[in-house]
């Protein structure tokens, strides 16, 4: 396999040294180092992170492979700076068997951008009535970790109890979408005095936090691991911050938490142009939630940014607001918005965003070949970063078959420039290898 040898490149924006990656691994580090035959990348005003692991993406195949496909979401995976992402079970069938899973799982490792680890459901077809074969689907080729019913909520206590109880038999973690059903019934945004102005029916921050609250309490209650999909609110934030706290005097029981890149940059006042492409679940919420985040996830209540990446086909976007499609594109962007929102903000340096955007959503999902830091002998998983551009977002460009991103025609800061996997290119120049 081809060797790489990145000259004076910044690893979390430190000073400027070599790396050679070679045989799958990191061979060496050090100023002025060569290597017979290695391809040289000039990496002069880059900045070296570890791979990206998303925890939260929807790569739609089996079933709905109009709207992205295994190989098109990892493409788009790669361009971002990702190694490697979950892939959510709420596909056409659902991911709640062994059988799925490893469909899933396989066609990952013949698209060969990033590595996929399925999500399997928690509910059997994601109704919420019965488990599904959450042993199975651990015990199987796929491996499986995380556990989500997301798109919907695991909203029987007694369900989600035996799921928290279940997994902790192989070290799984229950991934909660967390939405009261009764308290959003044909919710459409953020309820406010702004959702009364434009006559769309109120989404209130209860109905999620309301959901968090009690989770944590089972989680407490019966020794196990929960991690909360997709934060909006403040209040949301303030009841994991408790929670953790709680979960630190006691021990025997952990809760992490995820926030999205579209929650720490857009607000619910872009509602107001009744465009569907900012129409996502949850939905986007009031600057006081925006700033709430921000907060939260830069003094570590907040473990992670994930992107819950959801592409959407033409015709579930291009209708009116109440019959579209929650949801929008974010591999892609999300490490240019994290630098926008927390790096540029002062909030976080770049090894806050390694720690945000790898080490930690690798160690929530159990995944131990990504997430290391960029030190010899650990796998090449390395993304080089250019922080100094600025570009603006295309919707056409992207790689993924969807065009739902909120990002078109907005310029915004960053560029990836290579995506290493495993010491193999997937991304030089920009552009997929």
């Amino acid at each position: 396999m081809t060797s790489y040898l990145i000259q004076n490149v910044a690893i979390l924006g430190g000073e400027p040294t070599d790396l050679l990656l070679a045989d799958g691994v990191v061979a060496e580090i050090g100023s002025g180092l060569e290597a017979a035959g290695a391809e040289v990348v000039d990496a002069t005003g880059l900045v070296a992170l570890p791979g990206l692991v998303d925890l939260h993406t929807h790569l739609r195949e089996p079933g709905r492979e109009d709207a992205e496909t295994v190989d098109s979401g990892t493409q788009a995976a790669a361009l971002g700076g990702f190694t490697a992402v979950h892939a959510m079970a709420n596909t056409e069938p659902v991911a709640d068997t062994a059988g799925v899973v490893e469909q899933v799982w396989r066609l990952g490792r013949e698209a060969g951008h990033c590595d996929v680890y399925p999500v399997g459901a928690v509910t059997v077809g994601l109704q919420g009535e019965r488990l599904a074969e959450l042993g199975a689907m651990a015990d199987s080729a796929a491996r499986v970790r995380v556990f989500s019913d997301d798109g919907k909520c695991v909203s029987d206590a007694v369900l989600m109890r035996r799921a928290l109880e279940y997994v902790k038999a192989f070290d799984g973690v229950i991934a909660q979408h967390a939405q009261e059903p009764r308290l959003t019934e044909g919710a459409q945004m953020n309820e406010g005095e702004l959702s009364g102005r434009l006559g769309l029916t109120g989404w209130p921050a209860v109905a999620e936090e309301a959901i968090i609250a009690r989770d944590c309490l089972l989680a407490a209650h019966v020794g196990s691991r929960l991690h909360v999909c997709h934060v909006s609110t403040a209040g949301s934030v303030e009841i994991v911050r408790d929670a953790k706290a709680r979960a630190k005097r006691e021990g025997g029981w952990e809760i992490t938490a995820e926030a999205c890149p579209h929650h720490l940059l857009l607000t619910d006042e872009l509602a107001a142009t009744y465009d569907p492409i900012y129409k996502v679940n949850p939905p986007l919420r009031s600057q006081a939630d925006v700033e709430a985040l921000r907060a939260g996830l830069a003094d570590g209540t907040i473990d992670i940014v994930a992107t819950d990446h959801a592409p959407h086909p033409h015709e579930d976007k291009d209708c009116e607001w109440a019959a579209a499609a929650f949801g929008m594109l974010g591999l892609e962007t999300a490490l240019s918005i994290v630098q926008e929102t927390m790096v540029d903000t002062g909030l976080l340096d770049w090894a806050g965003v390694a720690e945000r955007l790898s080490y930690a959503p690798a160690r929530i999902g159990r995944v131990t070949d990504h997430g290391r830091p960029i030190e010899v002998g650990a796998p090449a998983n390395v993304v080089l970063y250019d922080p100094s551009v600025r570009r603006t977002v295309e919707a056409s460009e992207s790689a993924s078959l969807s065009r739902n991103t909120p990002y078109a025609g907005r310029e915004l800061p960053g560029r990836v420039v290579a995506t290493f996997l495993r010491g193999t290119a997937t991304v030089l120049d920009g552009k997929l290898a």
